[in-house]
């Protein structure tokens, strides 16, 4: 390929809206550009790169016996009302009418669709089965950002498994958890598998692998004394154990003119914040619920939806808290409530001597014995860790880390098979649902978290392994019949040896060239100049490191072939 001929539009400072690293430098670089918000159009040099992480992603994908499918990007409204996620991903969901009226989804993700294929399968002797494909997915991001980190439309390589039962599951679970790994490693994506919430998926566990980097949305609890790493979605830490006094023989009210906070309470009336119960009020699935939680702990709200399963979850309005409690946030408790449901978190279980709000504006209660005087219908772990809280696994202080989400893998279960009606005869004659499991990778992401991880003050380095080009050479004086000449030669024998070359053969200044080379992030450069020629070399840079060394003109292959060799 000669740079001349192709379209790789570099720009010589950071676009304005570009915010993460990737984002940056794949806008200068000339591999994207934004039709809109989410939106992108991928260049020659990017459509080359995703190539390259697609076909690393299929040989592994072949090579743990998955077979490849594709599925259509638009299915009929039915099918995802079927699954019932028609309302539980609606905020997702792009939604058209055709002209005959029906109304259709634009793929948002493929269980549903898999899983109507499966309805073919009969017989336990079919399976176990594993498909795959790479496929565009459409999703409506409220706040699309950081170029391709998060946006509304991208490839996806999403595959299936069904199994007869639980222990194959737990089999294709560990070769895709095994290949994944092995994918990452191969994209030199430094990605720590982490457990999960499975949120809308369904299922019993799930995976997720994880790349740390400052653009990441996501944090992850990681201890490195031990490796336990989790998504805060999911991470649990050891709570220091707590002696309560015996408290009082019954809840005692008392006067909190203008407390609206623990910081308030803990301040003012003796009440430390490990000692308080706070009382959130929620609206899960149209109703009123209490949350309680300890006043120095805060509630993740995916937690909270996993617990209870609820689809709509959000806080209450103030006047639909006063309706039901008779008072506003500041002085809200659940004891003596039964007219709602109480869910607390279980670093509350078997608490006396705490203090809450008693459902009178500016007054409190003291003396609260959990057991004792409120009604919980549920405990559930629904704290958020913190950084420096000991490891559940080994005690050690745990770390949060900012993470891209670069894979996801889940055991989904019966949920789509039972849904759907598929069902096998097993090896005594009887039907029975197959069971699966579910594993995805964003392609387009996958390749701004290379570039998140591998970059300079000057550009992307990408490893060779999904690098646009292998080599660019770079003929210095392109008006130098001689260079030029030298140039051809060089370009000529690289590629006749197999190695992906592109020609720098721009009549432009060498800087100009040297820029755009360590810009695009190509790994090695050969720059053909006067100067070298005059004693027969040419100069080799290593775009990682920044060495440069001279090489004969002649040994140009033999010298990139011991680089490139493993």
């Amino acid at each position: 390929m000669r740079w001349s001929q192709m379209h790789i539009p570099t720009l010589r400072e950071d676009p304005a809206e570009a915010d993460a690293a990737s984002h940056r430098l794949l806008v200068r670089a000339g591999y994207i550009r934004q039709l809109s918000a989410g939106h992108y159009s991928l260049l020659p040099l990017a459509v080359r790169v995703r190539a390259k992480v697609i076909d690393i992603i299929r040989q592994e994908m072949n090579g743990i016996g998955a077979q490849e499918m594709l599925a259509p990007t638009m299915h009929p409204e039915e099918i995802w009302r079927r699954s019932g996620r028609w309302d539980t991903m609606a905020e997702v969901m792009f939604r058209l009418v055709d002209h005959k009226g029906a109304v259709n989804v634009l793929a948002v993700t493929n269980e549903e669709i898999f899983t109507v294929l499966a309805q073919e399968l009969n017989s336990h002797k079919q399976l176990p089965q594993a498909w795959y494909q790479f496929q565009t997915k459409f999703r409506d991001e409220p706040r699309p950002r950081a170029g391709l980190l998060r946006v509304r439309e991208f490839t996806m390589k999403d595959s299936y498994t069904f199994d007869l039962d639980a222990a194959g599951l737990d089999a294709a679970f560990g070769r895709h958890r095994d290949a994944y790994l092995r994918i990452f490693e191969r994209l030199d994506i430094p990605a720590i598998p982490v457990e999960a919430s499975s949120g809308n998926m369904g299922g019993s566990d799930s995976t997720e692998f994880m790349c740390p980097s400052d653009a990441g949305e996501d944090m992850v609890a990681y201890c490195p004394a031990c490796n336990y790493a989790a998504n805060v979605e999911k991470a649990t830490s050891r709570l220091d154990e707590v002696i309560d006094g015996p408290g009082l023989p019954a809840p005692e009210r008392f006067a909190t003119p203008g407390v609206r906070t623990i910081e308030d309470l803990a301040a003012g009336y003796d009440a430390p914040a490990d000692r308080q119960i706070k009382t959130l009020v929620y609206v899960l699935d149209g109703k009123l619920t209490l949350v309680l939680m300890r006043g120095d702990h805060a509630l993740n709200e995916q937690k909270l939806a996993d617990a209870t399963a609820a689809v709509e979850l959000r806080p209450a309005h103030p006047d639909e808290i006063r309706e039901a409690l008779g008072a506003l946030p500041g002085s809200l408790g659940a004891v003596g409530v039964t007219n709602l449901p109480v869910l607390a978190d279980e670093a509350l279980r078997g608490r006396r001597d705490m203090v809450t709000g008693a459902n009178t504006d500016d007054v409190h209660l003291r003396g609260v014995d959990v057991d004792r005087d409120i009604t919980v219908g549920a405990w559930a772990d629904l704290r958020e860790v913190r950084a420096g809280e000991p490891c559940v696994v080994c005690g050690q202080p745990l770390e949060l880390v900012p993470a891209i989400e670069v894979g996801h893998i889940f055991k989904l279960g019966y949920k789509y098979t039972k849904a759907f009606g598929v069902t096998v005869l097993d090896a005594s004659g009887e039907r029975v649902h197959p069971i699966m499991g579910c594993y995805g990778i964003g392609v387009e992401r996958a390749m701004a978290a290379v570039v998140e991880c591998h970059r300079d003050e000057r550009g992307i380095i990408w490893p060779v392994a999904v690098a646009p080009f292998t080599v660019v050479v770079t003929v210095a004086q392109s008006e130098d019949p001689e260079s030029a000449k030298a140039g051809e030669s060089v370009y000529e024998q690289l590629a006749a040896a197999g190695i992906e070359v592109i020609i720098d053969d721009r009549a432009e200044r060498a800087g100009v060239k040297f820029r755009d080379a360590e810009l695009t992030g190509i790994p090695f450069r050969v720059t053909v100049g006067k100067r070298g020629l005059a004693d027969g070399t040419v100069e080799v840079t290593t775009r990682a490191t920044g060495e440069t060394v001279k090489v004969g003109l002649g040994d140009v292959v033999a010298h990139l072939r011991g680089a490139l060799a493993p």
